[in-house]
């Protein structure tokens, strides 16, 4: 009883919001990701509120609710009120059994038995006449176990019928949703991404079952608390209860102030934190350009200015949540001074209303009412979030949808001969209106005969087969089945009769039988077998292990391109469908596989109305009609030959597909970096007959034709990127969970000793949080002489006791106000401090690492940005303020049982001996309830599995008409999670139930004892009050001081994580001061003999045997293919990476002695892609140089000689214009011209030029080249380049092939060579 609500006396003040989930309030942690969830919260309400219209009515939560249902959750409702009473009721009884207890004391100091003496000697103890205090007790006793036994019961009915009602309506909505989902129209699923939706199936509904389920009749049972507090008090005493009210105001009011100053702070801890963050994301991304011109100092000083604004606000943010909650105990301590001293007021000025018993009831049924209310806001606050989850949901389950699947009316005919006609069709999307597809089409195809659509991409040919099968309806015209309008027929019917195999056929996760039974429901094994061989797949599929029971993967991914293709024809030709639609069934095989299924198509079309779309015409010369498509109309048709006499679309289709050789050579020279894959490609070309390229190429220019080159090039190229990164997670999947525990062991003094520099903080914090622990302990004290103070009978005498003791209550609660402000001073300091000292080194040993470390992928910028936000401050909960919680606690402990043992030792060992029942009921409460949530979250995986497999393959399953063999699978996958989720609930029942009444129990046995102790003239009254109160208090106050604690083992894996970052040697030290300088550097550079292989990729060798010379002031071009090493050899020379075998020279000197900072001071860099920081011009030309400040006359000299001088001059803010994020607000010949600038400030001996020209159009590269021809005199240049032209006036050009130099000499020696050089330069000039 008085546990509960001084544990909320406790947890509640800061924000009653929180208290819902025990006790983790936010306001007390001390870490900024709690805040930021709650400024997210925030924001989400604030959301919430905009769109209040967009939330659902509280009894239409409800309307998936049948009868029985609504009855359970009426019994489960009236069990809420009943349990709700139960406390209150505790409290009525508590103030009785006080006044018992005083009538004995005061019948024991009255006929003045000097009690003391009795103790002493061993005579007997004299009975009290009229007063047998061991029967009242025992009476009192059997009342508290009946109301336990009673809230037992109570609390199972209400839980279990929430439960359980909530499971059945969840289980209802899911399934509802899952059918309305897969029954939508096409157009639906156009607008609506896939992604939201699988969310909704899963996360809304989560929402709408936490807001149906026990949380509404917790906050039925804590409201029924909070009106019988108030209730009960006001029949006791109204004077009273009115005192006591009028102080809640205050509460609240400290409250509110404080979490709108909490907020405040809050924002400006994440902002500066945030701008800390982008500091630390612009120079992590940027790294090698940061590393090149030795800006990490620049970047730390940076970083450090944000750190700084963050460590300021966070203090003053911690002295808030701590002055807030010393607050509120003050305030608490105030009102229980006041209530005790008007309470005794009352006993003599109104002696017939008024005695200590009800003072007590008034004073406890009150507080437990107001801290119900507390406890009772966030049940509330997950039911509102329940109705705007609903909102959505229920809209798609109501929603009307105009193109049926599930509709049992239309006509479903006979007898199907398949003349399809389109009559005058237009038609666009539904969500791109503006943007017509068909335009007037006409056609008509006759039964059995084979229908070829051709026309470029985009006409509008696969079009006319979604339209055939209602996946929309045409905006005008009609297309007609048999002469019958198809809007007329039943959709499930017609989809039912028609196969479409697709481009890139979807398989679903299951074996290759029951995909092919996804053709026709109820198949037998023979029919799929003879489908199978129909699709020429059946010989394939006998030599797999486990033959037709082989699973498929994930999209079929287990097979190739040409079997799972054969498996969707199979499947097609399974329901044997009067049409056939062949949507480009081809064009994703190799010839080998081509060959297989074009046999297999040309076998299934016999007999069949068939419409074939393909943009390899050779597979369509033999249909019996062809027609040609152009802006979404028929423009021509009839077969083969006679189109080609007409010499109209499909003509010149098919002559650009003839000469694809010829585009194929000019396609080849686009850019000598494809001439390898173009090898292969021309040796395809022939095995093909010329029917290479497989989409049609329509009438273009070269130059158009050269783009679309690029853009292949391009995505081969991330196509492989992309399949080497999920080969190295595959590779690396199973090793990441080793990685994870191959953190260092780290003692705690180690993380202790971080905060060395503070100690004094941590010190006087710790003796702040030792005198608020002794705080309650010294109030039970005082709370019991109160009680015992109503056995003096002279009224005088006790007002004054009382009116002392009530002024000592107001002395702790400033103690406890001052303490608090301390800790929060001392703990907040101590922590801010040092999460900035960790942030800033970790900062620091991330841009101290080589750039070989950034390539593994375990060192991901976003990772390592993650970590350097949360690890700090995830140790700080393991230093300052967690010793404080652990000082509070042990002196509270401490105190309260010196003081019960002093008082009354006999029965504070009963307390102790109860007190581990009372912690064990609660964790197995909690235990249960989070081991639900984990079994529930795992079991609806399978069915979020077979939710997004369907939904991202919507198109599939709709024209499969398997939409209800998907909502069949979904619902199994749900009848376990279900049925568990109505076993479990009375259990939960129980256990909520055992955790409610433990305390019914307890006060019994405490109580009884006391009698007995009483009785036997072992004690008196007044010291069991002491001991049992002292106790009780302090294991609360323990409670919950541990769940406030920062979770310390996440402090220890991030400790762990940032020490193996502050232990990491670099390979290559930015910072190491060892190495020579060169008192003159002329820059002679020499590559001798080098072999090298990145770190992250050992088995591809880079250079092997690399060799090359330049001379001071010459000029060096690098050419060749992409991956032969330009680049790498650039990389060397900077240092980022040490070759594995051979040396680099500069002037003489191996680059490995040399002095590295002073190394890279000497060379200039100008890359392909340019990185400038989001400052100005000004800034970020002077960034060439961060080692003096740059003036002014140097930078508009650098800009000068870059030749953007005037270009500069004339923006409103010249040098100060701001260049943006990446230097976005610039175009790119702009951001060059700017990096040039920044690299000739620095004056560098070596200028390195990569690709400095590549990406700009011509206009701009004329200008910037121009700049870099006068930036190169009078200095030793490399240049990589990849057009040749700029490149020809180099003093030697050196050819790179295959990681070693093939040739060198200059334009005119090698072109007579006629060697490597010689292929590359006509390959760009015939280009």
């Amino acid at each position: 009883m008085k546990d509960d609500f001084i544990n909320h006396t406790e947890k509640e003040p800061p924000n009653p919001k929180s208290a819902s989930n025990g006790y983790d309030n936010p306001a007390f942690q001390h870490d900024e990701k709690p805040e930021q969830n709650d400024e997210l919260k925030n924001e989400k309400k604030k959301k919430n509120e905009t769109s209040k219209e967009k939330m659902v009515g509280i009894l239409k939560l409800f309307g998936y609710a049948d009868w029985l249902d609504i009855i359970l959750m009426m019994i489960g409702l009236i069990a809420a009120v009943a349990n709700g009473t139960g406390m209150p009721l505790l409290i009525v009884l508590f103030g009785g059994m006080t006044n018992r207890f005083v009538t004995i004391g005061q019948a024991v100091y009255m006929s003045s038995v000097n009690l003391s003496a009795v103790m002493n000697s061993s005579s007997t103890c004299p009975a009290i006449l009229g007063l047998d205090i061991e029967a009242e007790m025992t009476r009192f006793a059997y009342y508290y176990v009946g109301i336990g036994f009673a809230v037992i019961i109570v609390s199972t009915i209400q839980v279990w019928t929430f439960l359980t009602s909530a499971a059945r309506q969840t289980a209802r909505i899911r399934q509802k949703f899952f059918f309305a989902i897969l029954h939508q129209e096409m157009a639906w699923f156009d607008t609506s991404q896939m992604g939201m939706l699988n969310t909704r199936l899963t996360d809304d509904i989560n929402t709408i079952h936490e807001g149906i389920g026990d949380k509404i009749c917790i906050f039925v049972q804590l409201f029924a608390t909070f009106l019988t507090g108030i209730i009960i008090g006001f029949i006791y005493g109204w004077k009273l209860t009115l005192v006591i009210l009028s102080v809640s105001p205050l509460l609240a009011a400290s409250v509110a102030v404080g979490s709108i100053f909490l907020a405040s702070f809050t924002t400006k801890e994440l902002t500066a934190y945030a701008r800390a963050g982008a500091v630390a994301e612009e120079i992590l991304t940027a790294i090698r350009t940061v590393v090149a011109f030795n800006g990490q100092m620049k970047a730390l000083a940076k970083y450090d200015v944000n750190l700084e604004n963050a460590r300021r606000v966070g203090v003053k943010k911690s002295i808030t949540i701590n002055t807030t909650l010393g607050f509120a105990e003050f305030v608490l301590f105030g009102a229980y001074a006041l209530s005790f001293w008007y309470g005794t007021k009352l006993t003599v000025e109104e002696k017939e209303n008024y005695d200590i018993g009800r003072v007590l009831i008034i004073y406890f049924s009150v507080l437990l009412g107001a801290f119900s209310l507390g406890r009772a806001s966030p049940h509330l606050e997950s039911v509102a979030n329940a109705r705007v989850a609903a909102y959505e949901v229920y809209k798609v389950i109501s929603k009307h949808r105009l193109v049926d699947s599930s509709a049992k009316e239309g006509y479903r005919p006979d007898k199907l001969k398949g003349e399809i006609e389109f009559k005058n069709v237009h038609f666009s999307y539904p969500s791109r209106p503006d943007v017509k597809i068909l335009n007037g089409l006409n056609l008509k195809v006759q039964s059995g005969k084979t229908i070829a659509l051709v026309g470029s991409s985009g006409c509008g040919k696969s079009t006319t087969i979604q339209l055939l099968q209602r996946f929309y309806d045409p905006v005008q015209g009609e297309i007609t089945l048999d002469g019958r309008d198809i809007r007329t027929l039943n959709v499930k019917w017609l989809r039912e009769h028609i196969g479409l195999v697709s481009q890139e056929p979807i398989l679903f996760a299951t074996t290759i039988a029951e995909n092919i039974r996804y053709g026709r429901e109820g198949i037998t094994d023979s029919e799929i077998e003879k489908a199978a061989k129909e699709a020429n797949a059946f010989d394939f599929i006998s030599r797999l292990p486990d033959k037709f029971n082989t699973m498929v993967g994930e999209r079929g991914a287990q097979l190739s391109g040409g079997q799972k293709q054969r498996i969707a024809i199979a499947r097609a030709l399974a329901r044997n469908p009067r049409i056939l639609l062949l949507d480009e069934a081809t064009s994703a095989l190799d010839t080998q596989s081509e060959s297989v299924v074009q046999a297999a198509l040309d076998k299934a079309r016999a007999g069949r109305t068939t419409i074939v779309i393909a943009h390899r015409l050779s597979t369509i010369q033999t249909a019996d009609i062809i027609a040609g498509f152009h802006n979404g109309a028929v423009v021509e048709q009839g077969t083969h030959n006679e189109l080609m006499t007409l010499k109209g679309v499909y003509y010149s289709l098919v002559m650009q597909q003839g000469h694809s050789g010829n585009t194929q050579n000019e396609i080849s020279e686009c850019d000598e970096e494809t001439q390898n894959l173009d090898d292969l490609r021309m040796e395809n070309v022939t095995d093909l007959g010329g029917f290479e390229e497989p989409r049609i190429l329509e009438m273009e220019s070269i130059p158009d034709r050269s783009r679309r080159c690029k853009s292949r090039k391009t995505s081969s190229k991330k196509k492989s990127s992309e399949k080497k990164e999920t080969e190295n997670n595959k590779e690396s999947g199973g090793t990441k969970e080793k990685e994870e525990e191959n953190l260092p062991a780290v003692p705690y003094s180690r993380i202790l000793a971080l905060n060395k520099p503070e100690w004094l903080h941590i010190f006087f914090g710790m003796i702040a949080a030792a005198f608020s622990g002794g705080v309650y302990a010294v109030f039970s004290v005082i709370f019991g002489k109160i009680i015992g103070a109503f056995q003096e009978t002279d009224p005088e005498k006790r007002s004054k006791t009382t009116t002392l003791l009530s002024l000592m209550f107001l002395v702790l609660s400033v103690i406890s106000l001052v303490t608090h402000i301390i800790q929060g001073f001392m703990f907040g300091k101590s922590g801010e401090v040092l999460t900035k000292r960790l942030r800033f080194l970790s900062f620091k040993a991330l841009i101290q690492q080589e750039i070989g470390w950034y390539d593994d992928h375990k060192n991901a910028i976003g990772v390592l940005l993650t970590r350097l936000a949360t690890d700090a401050s995830q140790i700080k909960g393991a230093t300052g303020s967690q010793l404080g919680l652990f000082t509070k606690a042990a002196c509270t402990l401490l105190t309260a049982i010196i003081i019960a043992f002093v008082y009354e030792w006999r029965l504070t060992l009963l307390i102790l001996a109860c007190i581990p029942f009372i912690i064990a009921s609660n964790a197995i409460r909690l235990r249960s309830v989070a081991g639900h949530v984990l079994k529930d979250r795992k079991a609806l995986e399978e069915a979020g599995r077979i939710s997004i497999e369907a939904v991202e393959n919507i198109r599939t399953v709709a024209s499969l008409t398997s939409e209800d063999a998907f909502c069949e699978r979904y619902s199994a996958s749900l009848n376990g999670p279900y049925r568990d989720s109505l076993t479990k609930a009375p259990l939960y029942g129980f256990t909520y139930g055992i955790a409610q009444c433990t305390l019914y129990f307890f006060d019994a046995a405490v109580f009884t004892f006391a009698a007995w102790l009483i009785a036997n003239c072992y004690t008196d009254f007044e010291n069991v009050f002491i001991a049992f109160f002292s106790v009780l208090y302090a294991a609360l106050n323990i409670g919950q001081s541990i769940s406030l604690a920062p979770d310390f083992g996440k402090a220890k894996v991030s400790a762990q994580r940032i020490f193996q970052l502050l232990d990491q040697k670099p390979l290559i030290d930015s910072y190491s001061e060892e190495g020579t300088k060169l008192s003159q550097f002329d820059g002679n550079i020499e590559f001798r003999d080098i072999h090298f292989v990145y770190p992250t990729r050992p088995e591809a060798q880079v250079l092997q045997g690399f060799s090359l010379k330049v001379n001071k002031g010459q000029t060096l071009a690098l050419v060749g293919s992409s991956g032969c090493g330009k680049s790498t050899s650039i990389q060397l020379l900077e240092r980022f990476y040490d070759p594995i075998a051979g040396q680099v020279f500069a002037d003489g000197f191996d680059t490995k002695y040399l002095h590295l900072q002073w190394l890279r001071s000497k060379l200039g860099i100008v890359s392909q892609e340019p990185i400038l920081f989001d400052c100005s011009i000004a800034e970020n030309i002077q960034y060439g140089d961060n080692s003096r400040v740059v003036s002014q006359e140097e930078i508009e000299e650098a800009a000068k000689a870059a030749n953007i001088h005037t270009f500069i001059e004339n923006l409103p803010e010249k040098y100060n214009t701001q260049v943006g994020d990446k230097g976005a607000q610039l175009s790119g010949g702009q951001k060059q011209r700017i990096a040039i600038a920044r690299a000739l400030v620095r004056n560098p001996a070596v200028l390195l030029l990569d690709e400095a020209t590549s990406a700009l159009d011509t206009e701009s590269e004329k200008i910037v080249q121009k700049a870099l021809d006068d930036a190169r005199k009078g200095r030793t240049c490399i240049i990589i380049a990849h057009r040749l032209t700029t490149v020809q006036n180099a003093d030697v050009i050196a050819v790179i092939h295959n990681g070693k130099v093939v040739e060198q000499g200059t334009h005119s020696q090698l072109l007579a060579k006629e060697g490597h050089y010689y292929a590359l330069v006509n390959a760009q000039v015939s280009h």
